[in-house]
Parts: structure tokens; sequence; C-alpha cells
């Protein structure tokens, strides 16, 4: 059965013109993704991503504007009977992070390799420089087309 997917990222830019970032490994591919996930059944898409941020960094933001939503088909990397529709806002942290951040790509430390190989999944976040961060700086296509929205405004 054919079925959509609804995807909630959040662009969020630090003080100093850094890019936050989400390296994953998920099913035995490596991904670099903006903060975000799945929209649950009953939630709109700003409390999808509150929640996501919370759930992924322990970290309180306010969702502010829209950026974009998928206009065109975009097959899931994951399964083949679901079409992703990705809907992004920019977010902006209202406390400090508290999970660690990474300098390197993929810079996965012990206790994030146990918890993968318990739920087969594991991220660390990182920010990317402003003059370094283009579409080129992630891996997924409707990712890389906000990138150079972002770079744009």
């Amino acid at each position: 059965m054919n079925r959509f997917n609804l995807r909630v990222y959040g662009i969020l830019i630090n003080e100093k013109k850094q890019v936050l970032v989400s390296d994953e490994y998920i099913r035995g591919g490596y991904y670099t993704k903006f903060p975000g996930g799945g929209l649950e059944f009953g939630e709109g898409t700003r409390d999808c991503l509150a929640r996501e941020f919370i759930e992924e960094m322990n970290l309180r933001v306010e969702v502010g504007d829209h950026i974009y939503t998928t206009d065109f088909f975009q097959l899931s990397a994951f399964n083949p009977d679901h079409q992703i529709i990705s809907i992004y806002y920019y977010a902006k942290a209202l406390e400090e992070i508290k999970v660690p951040l990474r300098d390197k790509v993929f810079d996965f430390d012990e206790q994030q390799l146990e918890i993968y190989r318990q739920k087969n999944e594991i991220e660390t976040f990182r920010f990317i420089d402003w003059e370094n961060f283009s579409a080129e700086s992630v891996t997924l296509p409707i990712d890389k087309i906000v990138s150079e929205l972002v770079k744009r405004s």
C-alpha cells in the first residue's frame, strides 16, 4: 500500500552563524541531515518539530518561519512504498545545547555505538560554519534544496 510519510525539520543557526546538522548511521547508511523527524497523528507540524528537538537533543526550541514544503515527488530512501513530504522551519534554541557537539563528521563515541547495537541507528550533532555550509553539506535530496534556499536568504 502506498503511503505518505510526513517529516518536519528545523534549521537552527546559532549566534556564530553556524548551521546545526545531525550525522546519522541508519540501516547501514550514513546520512547528514537537519534535526527533525516524523509527524505523529494528532500533532501539528510546529509541535512535531518542538517534540523532535526535545527527543533528539533535550533542547527546547522556538519554531520560527516556514522555509519550504516538498513540492515534487520524493520516494523514501527506506521504504519504496512511501512518498516523503518534508516541511522545514527555522528554529531558535531557547536554552544552551546540552548534548555533546562534534567537530568531525560521523564522530560516534563508544556509548553511542552501544545504542546503535540496540536500536540499529545512531546520531550525533555538529555545527557547520556558514562559509562551509552548502547543499553538499547534507545527504538527502530535499535537504539539499533547503540548504540552497537558506544560503540565498
